[in-house]
């Protein structure tokens, strides 16, 4: 019996309708990047909306997240943004062997462009660790990264394009939970899964586009914050 013949295991069909998902889903997700670069979109309907399309297997579902988005506005775009482009992977052997990274009364900070290992494990201990994975070259299929923080903080930057399972144990400290992945993903795209332990620290994840600074995330948090404030006033004097 080979493996395409073997009880649940998926079928070509399955595997078609799984690639034209994952084509589907990048192509929206870079159309509601470009939205959220122009502030069609706020931080909480992007969110919401990604999560759809990165969780949704139906790609007539994942096209329907458009429909009532028209044309982008004109004028420049910020220069703090970019479009999405689609997750960049790269081969990796199938006995790599696992990378590990420490942060012990210090930190460590990566970004720009790095291949991700298929499995890593991340330790901060009265330190801190960035991975900002948002120009990362990752291998098909699973990542697992395995986090353990101890008194210390872990921050996970991402792009909206990449699937991820995310989920620990937290004890005086918060381990952040995350479920944006399809329930039957496309086995050539990256999936990232993060877990582990924090006591007495943190681990979170964020989501930013590609080119989209902190600083540049902070000022649109508070440019949307005062237009909820403004719009809040308005109502309230109409009362």
């Amino acid at each position: 019996m080979t493996t395409e013949d073997r009880p649940g295991s998926p079928t070509p069909a399955d595997r078609a309708l799984a690639r034209r998902a994952q084509e589907t889903r990048e192509r929206v997700i870079a159309r509601l990047s470009d939205h959220f670069a122009h502030d069609v979109l706020d931080v909480d309907e992007f969110e919401r909306r990604v999560t759809v399309a990165q969780t949704a297997d139906n790609p007539a579902d994942i096209e329907a997240l458009l429909r009532d988005l028209g044309d982008l506005p004109d004028g420049p775009v910020a220069a703090t943004t970019a479009v999405v482009p689609t997750v960049v992977t790269a081969l990796a052997p199938a006995d790599q062997e696992p990378e590990t990274a420490y942060a012990i009364f210090g930190g460590i900070d990566r970004r720009g462009t790095w291949t991700v290992p298929r499995r890593m494990r991340v330790v901060a201990l009265f330190g801190g660790a960035n991975l900002d994975l948002r120009e990362a070259r990752f291998p098909r299929g699973v990542v697992d990264i395995h986090v353990t923080a101890v008194m210390g903080g872990i921050n996970i930057v991402v792009p909206p394009g990449l699937a991820v399972q995310m989920h620990g144990s937290a004890i005086m400290g918060g381990f952040a939970d995350v479920n944006r992945a399809p329930a039957n993903p496309d086995p050539d795209a990256p999936l990232l899964r993060v877990h582990g332990l924090t006591m007495m620290g943190g681990v979170n994840i964020e989501m930013r586009i590609p080119g989209e600074s902190e600083r540049g995330a902070r000022r649109r948090a508070r440019r949307e914050l005062r237009e909820e404030r403004r719009a809040q006033r308005l109502l309230d004097r109409e009362r």
